[in-house]
């Protein structure tokens, strides 16, 4: 493993594998969230965005974590393993749950000046806890279906449906 990618729901604990991964094999490691998102949560332009995927990408060894359609042919072109975290919805919400309101509570910046907001938590638009609840089974079968997808037959998909599991994911 040394150009890896990691996928799953939104609060999956992917940011969190990715950046253990990255430092337990001495890669860099990059969250796609960090450079789509800019200022006031305005989604960086496509071509910026791709282009700038395309170049870490391009680098020998690394961890990617995200899911963005918009980059996952660049990613994917050239990844050897996609860790597919799959965990239960019920933990996925919870882990989302606690640490939506962490930072809501704190005020923790996330990339760009952007926080998160207790306005958030009810509108359907900009609730990360509706998108993670309505996406769950959309990435669950759209990651089933990549695994068996021949044009993907270079990569290694791991999946991982626990806890124990994605700790110990660094030891694949």
């Amino acid at each position: 493993m040394r150009r890896i990618s990691v996928v799953g729901n939104s609060g999956s604990g992917k940011s969190t594998a990715s950046r253990n991964l990255a430092g337990h094999l001495g890669v860099p490691w990059l969250e796609l969230d960090s450079i789509f998102h800019q200022a006031g949560w305005q989604p960086r332009a496509a071509e910026e965005f791709r282009a700038e995927v395309e170049e870490f990408a391009a680098s020998d060894a690394w961890v990617i974590d995200g899911n963005y359609s918009a980059v996952r042919d660049l990613v994917w072109a050239r990844a050897d393993t996609v860790i597919w975290i799959d965990l239960p919805r019920r933990t996925v919400m919870w882990q989302l749950l606690r640490r939506t309101l962490r930072r809501m509570a704190t005020g923790a910046e996330l990339w760009n000046g952007n926080r998160e907001q207790w306005r958030y938590l009810f509108s359907r638009d900009e609730s990360i806890l509706w998108w993670a609840w309505t996406n769950h089974r959309r990435y669950r079968d759209g990651f089933q279906r990549a695994a068996a997808d021949p044009a993907h037959a270079h990569l290694r998909f791991v999946r991982v449906t626990s806890r124990a599991q994605l700790s110990r994911v660094h030891l694949a």
